[in-house]
């Protein structure tokens, strides 16, 4: 299956300090969410973030905060379906094709996942955008989703995925982008 950036949404659920600070290896994913949100930015994809329980749990980690456009939703539900706007922004945006990032994956990553499954849309999980608080709980939510009908995918894939080809201007910025980003 092929990603289009023409039929795509990046979701960034939950990126949130409290959250991601007791996650494993949480400054190699949020980088990996900060690239694909930055080169989604720069091809018109458009990008939506959730907040879960934010009075609480504070907001979207602040840089990537300021990299996406509009407010992040706040939800109590762990899918992020269970906030009704959610799915509107994702119909407003004409998208087909769901790319999800954040935590935690076996969580409201997998829920938001297996919600959107059942609801018609193709739902690619960028593996090295997600993250848990167990190496055994990410690769059981994984499996799951696999199993479930969801991609799995690596951020770099999806953006290249989006580009086509290369030679372009949008490839000649897009690799910039790359270089900020090295994979480690």
């Amino acid at each position: 299956m092929r990603i289009f950036a023409g039929e795509s949404i990046v979701v960034v659920v939950d990126v949130q300090p409290k959250f991601m600070s007791g996650c494993l290896e949480y400054e190699k994913t949020l980088g990996r969410v900060k690239f694909l949100v930055e080169c989604a930015r720069q091809l018109d994809v458009p990008v939506v973030a959730t907040v879960q329980y934010p009075e609480r749990m504070g907001g979207t980690e602040e840089e990537l905060d300021r990299m996406i456009e509009g407010p992040a939703l706040a939800k109590m539900a762990f899918s992020c379906c269970g906030n009704p706007d959610f799915l509107q922004r994702i119909k407003d945006a004409g998208a087909r094709q769901v790319i999800l990032v954040g935590c935690e994956t076996h969580i409201c990553v997998c829920q938001t996942a297996l919600d959107l499954l059942a609801s018609g849309y193709e739902v690619f999980l960028a593996m090295d955008g997600v993250t848990s608080r167990s190496a055994e709980a990410n690769k059981l939510a994984v499996k799951r989703l696999r199993d479930a009908g969801a991609w799995v995918c690596h951020t770099e894939s999806v953006v290249y995925e989006w580009l086509g080809e290369a030679g372009t201007d949008e490839f000649k910025t897009i690799l910039q982008i790359v270089k900020k980003y090295p994979l480690s």
